[in-house]
């Protein structure tokens, strides 16, 4: 279940060049524009308190909220597991089970998540359960979680800026992915699937 690595489509040489030169561009541009992105900053009691740029909120470590969606297959049996694009701000290139990402100004967390989720991975119209609620914080990204669950038969679509890779695992896979240190995992994508296994 190793991740598929994505490759550029080549025709000769010197359009392979051309085509490289005009992804990584259009990458960093799209990482500018990331870090410009408003966000809702939150005190650490949660609540809303201001606005800042995704960037600054990550370089200075400022609270912010965020929502995470656990989608399950249909009968509860598998879990969609996915690989973060390498530009990301934070965590880039790790594995995770959870779709979603920080809240705008004033947005609330129920939302975001449906937000999250169509853009990410193209589900929408199912209802979210909320699962869990609590603060993380690495000493560096510090943010309080909202996490839900769906369950979903339909097709994905992965948008190309956030997931590289992704497919279904059995939860004992998933335990599997999350013992081997060949998955690096984001950190705080592990702390809420740990608390969600630990109640099965």
């Amino acid at each position: 279940m190793r991740a598929h690595t994505p490759s550029l489509a080549v025709g000769d040489g010197s359009q392979r060049r051309v085509d490289a030169l005009d992804v990584a561009r259009d990458r960093e541009d799209e990482r500018v524009q990331d870090a410009d992105e408003p966000v809702a900053r939150y005190d650490a009691a949660g609540h809303e308190v201001g606005v800042a740029p995704r960037g600054v909120v990550y370089r200075d470590g400022l609270w912010h909220a965020a929502t995470g969606v656990l989608v399950r297959s249909g009968d509860g049996e598998r879990v969609y597991l996915h690989r973060r694009a390498p530009e990301k701000l934070i965590f880039p290139g790790c594995y995770d089970c959870w779709a979603g990402g920080v809240l705008g100004p004033g947005e609330s967390p129920d939302a975001a998540a449906a937000r999250e989720l169509d853009e990410e991975l193209g589900v929408r119209g199912v209802p979210l359960r909320p699962i869990d609620r609590f603060a993380y914080d690495d000493g560096h990204v510090r943010y309080h979680v909202f996490l839900y669950e769906v369950r979903w038969d339909g097709p994905l679509r992965h948008q190309p800026e956030e997931v590289v890779w992704g497919g279904w695992v059995t939860v004992d896979e998933l335990r599997a992915v999350l013992a081997d240190p060949a998955y690096p995992f984001t950190p705080d994508g592990r702390m809420g699937i740990e608390r969600w296994l630990a109640t099965r």
